[in-house]
């Protein structure tokens, strides 16, 4: 991990032209561009054509693809790109979120307010199950970035304060925490919550993941898959899990 470079990727984005017009008229996310800048600082490397597919950033060494949400849309493009180069996909989370509202009207941005909610690795698990079969290629890296940020909203929402359903704008990151690296399936083994018993239920890995109905199903069902975890009996009607053991070497 590298601060000081995360910050100067920070400050190589929020001093470009592309933020002159101010928040909400940005053609990229914040979020995308700071992490291009950070994991490759040569902007001659960025949004590059690769047999037909444009990769985000292309390097001698590997391809990085910079995805925070909607893994399915990855496929066509891991089935292309490893056949020909190694592929990092680069997921941020957010360690530490700041919310900030927007009126849309006068551009006023109110005092930041600090959210209750920590980010952590498990929420990658549903996302991954969406390219589940390339997970075990030899040549795929996932690569995770913890990273502090502010969210910007527009005050624009149904509700009487206008906050429920309100417009989500924008996300601007202020420091990186930490990163992890998925490589071989042992190192799924890093997804499992900290406070997560043994073994135990879905019902009690929702409650230490924060993961629900869809998205809870499809991180157990890549758990299972990745050998992380076993089903080894049930409590009552429901299904019991348990870790599995990683050889050290």
């Amino acid at each position: 991990m590298d601060t000081l470079l995360f910050e100067q990727a920070i400050n190589t984005v929020i001093n470009s032209p592309r933020t002159e017009n101010g928040i909400g008229t940005l053609g990229e996310k914040s979020i995308h561009a700071v992490l291009k800048n950070y994991l490759a600082p040569d902007q001659l490397n960025h949004e590059i054509k690769f047999k037909n597919y444009y990769a985000d950033i292309v390097t001698p060494e590997r391809i990085i693809e910079i995805q925070t949400q909607s893994f399915d849309r990855l496929r066509n493009k891991l089935s292309v790109f490893l056949k020909e180069s190694p592929v990092t996909i680069a997921y941020p989370i957010a360690h530490t979120k700041w919310l900030c509202w927007v009126d849309k009207d006068s551009g006023e941005v109110s005092p930041r307010r600090k959210s209750p909610k920590t980010g952590k690795a498990v929420q990658i698990l549903p996302e991954l199950y969406k390219i589940k079969d390339y997970l075990l290629d030899p040549g795929l890296t996932i690569h995770l970035l913890f990273i502090d940020l502010e969210e910007y909203k527009f005050l624009n929402g149904w509700s009487k304060d206008k906050k429920k359903g309100a417009e989500k704008v924008d996300r601007i990151p202020i420091g990186l925490t930490g990163e992890m690296f998925l490589k071989s399936p042992s190192d799924y083994w890093l997804l499992l919550p900290e406070n997560l018993d043994n073994p135990f239920t879905s019902k009690e890995f929702s409650k230490a993941s924060g993961l629900k109905n869809i998205s809870l199903s499809a991180a157990l069902k890549l758990l299972l898959q990745m050998g992380v975890i076993e089903q080894t009996g049930k409590k009552g009607r429901a299904f019991l899990y348990s870790r599995k053991a990683f050889p050290l070497s």
